[in-house]
């Protein structure tokens, strides 16, 4: 249940590490694909991810396999997906240059917070819904705007409509997660000196 501590193990070989991995090697297939003009085969690997994304959690709820290594691969399949997939539209000219710059600009800020985090040895923030919704929007939104360009007249005006819905959607959810996760940064900051003080 949600707010419930979650215990977390040091095991590497678990069931949702095999699918973030899984995730993690079809990035430079999709980027393949993408770059190829093989557009079909590329929103078959981009649904693909989004499913798998599923299946990564609800296996470590289900099987109860929580891991440190998996608290890391999953945001990180989850990020190299969105930002490659992202720069490639950007770069097909199917999306437009702000709408990467936006993004990118979120998980700078999002880097820079955990960098100032790891280096006074404070854990992450837990994920909050809004970035989960956010990167279950945005994987809609990119394989609709792909299939957008492919498909016919009638079928890509629905895909280019619903599409831009989610990414929309998703990049307004993609900063109101950063903001949450800024604010429990500044907190986590201000215990953490306020312990320092007080020893």
């Amino acid at each position: 249940m949600a707010g419930e501590p979650i215990e977390r193990s040091d095991r590497i070989v678990t069931v949702p590490n095999a699918i973030s991995a899984l995730r993690l090697c079809l990035v430079p297939v999709f980027v393949y694909l993408v770059i190829h003009h093989q557009d079909v085969w590329a929103i078959t690997v981009l649904a693909f991810s989004g499913v798998t994304d599923w299946l990564d959690g609800l296996a470590a709820r289900r099987l109860h396999q929580y891991s440190n290594l998996g608290r890391l691969l999953d945001p990180a399949a989850d990020r190299l997906f969105i930002l490659a997939t992202v720069f490639l539209l950007g770069w097909r000219e199917i999306v437009p240059w702000w709408l990467v710059a936006l993004l990118a600009a979120r998980e700078a800020t999002m880097g820079l917070a955990l960098l100032v985090l790891k280096r006074r040895g404070i854990d992450p923030p837990a994920v909050v819904f809004a970035g989960k919704a956010a990167t279950f929007a945005l994987m809609y939104a990119f394989p609709l705007l792909l299939l957008a360009e492919v498909s016919y007249r009638l079928v890509a005006n629905a895909a280019w409509v619903l599409g831009w819905a989610f990414a929309i959607w998703g990049l307004a959810l993609y900063w109101v997660a950063c903001g949450a996760y800024l604010i429990e940064t500044y907190r986590a900051l201000r215990l953490a000196r306020r312990a320092a003080s007080q020893v």
